[in-house]
C-alpha cells in the first residue's frame, strides 16, 4: 500500500471544535425522533427516557473507542485507518467497504423519508422526492467543506430548535405522570435497541479528521459533545411526550410529536412539525453522504481503491468523483422501496464496523503502546482496555435485536 497523501496534497482543514460538533448533532438528530419516540415507548412504557439513557451509554462504550482511533490516525477513512494497522488487509478493506455501504444506505433511508415527508406537502412520490434530494445533496457536497459546514450548522440549529420547541410546549405538564414506574427493565432493554438507530451517526465525526484543525484535541470533544447533547435532547422530549400524552397513548400514535405539541397547546401543529421533519431529513443525508465520499478518498490514497476515486478538485480540494459515486449508489437503494428494511441493513453494517474498531483498538493497545494518543480511553487491566470489550458485547447484543433478512441481506 502507499502511504497516506501529506497535508499540502490531502483535504483542506476547514472546520473547528463548532462546526464539527453541529457535523455531529446533526447527523445523530434527524428525522429519528419524530417517529421512533412512539414505538419505543410501546415497549418501555412511561421509562422511555431511560431507554435513550441507556442507548447512549452503549453509543458511549465504543465512541469513546473511536475518540482514542481518531488521535491515533486523524484520516479521512477513519474505520478502515483503524482497520488497516490493526488487522489483515482483506478485513481492512471489508470494514471500509461496509462504512461506505452502510452511510450510502442511509443517506438512501433518509432521503426515502425526506420524499415521504415532501409527499404531505406536495403530491409526488417518495422516491421523486428522494431523488430531488440526492441531487441537492450532490451539488453541495460538490461545493467543498466549508459550505457543507455552514450549511449542517444552520440545519442543526432548526433541528435542536424544533425539538426544543416540544419541550417547551410541554413542560409544564413535567410530574403529572410517574416516570420511573410503569415499564419492565426488558420493555426497557428492547426498546434502548430500537432507539439506538436515533443515535447512529456519532461517529461520522472521526471521518471528518484529515479536515480538522488540531484534530488530536478537536475531534474526541466534538464527538463527546455531539453525543452529550443529542441525549438530553431525548430524554427531555422523552419526558415531556410521556408526561403530555400519557404512554399509552404516545406508544399508540402515528405522529407523536405532533400529537404532544397539539395537546400542549391546544392547537395541530402538523404543519410545523412536518416541516421541522422535512429540514432535519437534508442535513443527516448531506452529512452520511460527505463522511461516505471521505471513505472513499482515505481508501484510494492508499491504494485500496481505484486511485481515480481519491482525486481532488483543483480549487477547492473536494473528492468530486468520490462524492458522486456515493449519491449514486444511494439513488440506487431508493429503489428498494422499504424503508424499515433499508434502514435495518444500515444498522447491520454499522455495528460490524463496530466490532471492528473495538477489536482494532485492543489490538492496538498491545502492538503499538508507543503510538502518541492525545486521547486515551480510560481503564485497563494488564493493559488490556476494559471499555473496547464492553463495546464489542454490546455490539453484539444489538446485532441480535435485527431482523433476520436484514442480517442476511447485510452478511451478502
Amino acid at each position: 500500500m502507499t502511504t497516506s497523501p501529506t497535508p499540502e496534497q490531502g483535504l483542506r482543514k476547514e472546520l473547528g471544535l463548532f462546526s464539527l460538533t453541529a457535523s455531529g448533532v446533526g447527523i445523530i438528530i434527524g428525522a429519528g425522533i419524530y417517529v421512533l419516540i412512539g414505538a419505543a415507548t410501546a415497549e418501555a412504557g412511561a421509562p422511555v427516557w431511560a431507554a435513550f439513557l441507556l442507548a447512549a451509554v452503549l453509543s458511549a462504550l465504543t465512541g469513546l473507542g473511536y475518540c482514542e482511533l481518531a488521535t491515533m490516525y486523524p484520516r479521512a477513512a477513519a474505520e478502515f485507518e483503524y482497520s488497516r494497522h490493526a488487522l489483515p488487509p482483506w478485513m481492512a478493506f471489508l470494514t471500509g467497504w461496509l462504512m461506505i455501504a452502510g452511510l450510502v444506505i442511509a443517506s438512501a433511508t433518509v432521503a426515502l423519508g425526506f420524499g415521504g415527508y415532501l409527499g404531505y406537502f406536495f403530491d409526488i412520490p417518495a422516491r421523486v422526492g428522494g431523488l430531488l434530494l440526492l441531487a441537492v445533496v450532490c451539488a453541495v457536497a460538490a461545493g467543498g467543506i466549508r459550505n457543507s459546514a455552514r450549511l449542517t450548522v444552520a440545519l442543526s440549529a432548526i433541528q435542536v430548535t424544533g425539538l426544543l420547541f416540544v419541550v417547551a410546549a410541554g413542560a409544564g405538564h413535567v410530574g403529572e405522570v410517574d416516570l420511573v414506574h410503569g415499564g419492565a427493565t426488558a420493555g426497557i432493554v428492547s426498546a434502548a435497541a430500537l432507539v439506538f438507530f436515533a443515535f447512529i451517526g456519532f461517529d461520522e465525526v472521526t471521518t471528518l479528521a484529515e479536515e480538522t484543525h488540531n484534530p488530536g484535541r478537536t475531534v474526541p470533544l466534538a464527538l463527546l459533545l455531539a453525543l452529550g447533547i443529542s441525549t438530553v435532547l431525548y430524554m427531555a422530549v422523552a419526558v415531556v411526550a410521556v408526561s403530555v400524552l400519557g404512554a399509552e397513548a404516545l406508544g399508540a400514535s402515528n405522529t407523536p410529536l405532533s400529537d404532544v405539541v397539539g395537546a400542549a397547546t391546544g392547537r395541530r401543529l402538523d404543519d410545523m412539525i412536518a416541516v421541522i421533519a422535512l429540514i432535519s431529513t437534508p442535513n443527516t443525508t448531506l452529512l452520511a453522504t460527505t463522511a461516505a465520499s471521505r471513505v472513499v478518498y482515505g481508501m484510494a490514497s492508499v491504494g485500496a481503491l481505484l486511485p481515480a476515486a481519491g482525486r481532488l478538485t483543483r480549487g477547492r480540494k473536494v473528492p468530486l468523483r468520490a462524492v458522486v459515486l456515493c449519491v449514486a449508489l444511494s439513488v440506487s437503494f431508493l429503489f428498494l422501496g422499504d424503508l424499515a428494511l433499508i434502514a435495518s441493513v444500515t444498522d447491520f453494517a454499522v455495528y460490524a464496523v463496530f466490532l471492528s474498531v473495538n477489536v482494532s483498538l485492543i489490538i492496538l493497545r498491545r502492538t503499538q503502546p508507543e503510538v502518541e494518543r492525545p486521547f486515551r480511553v480510560p481503564g485497563a487491566i494488564r493493559g488490556w482496555p476494559i471499555i473496547p470489550f464492553l463495546g464489542l458485547g454490546t455490539t453484539l447484543l444489538m446485532l441480535t435485536q435485527l431482523k433476520p433478512e436484514a442480517l442476511a441481506i447485510g452478511l451478502a
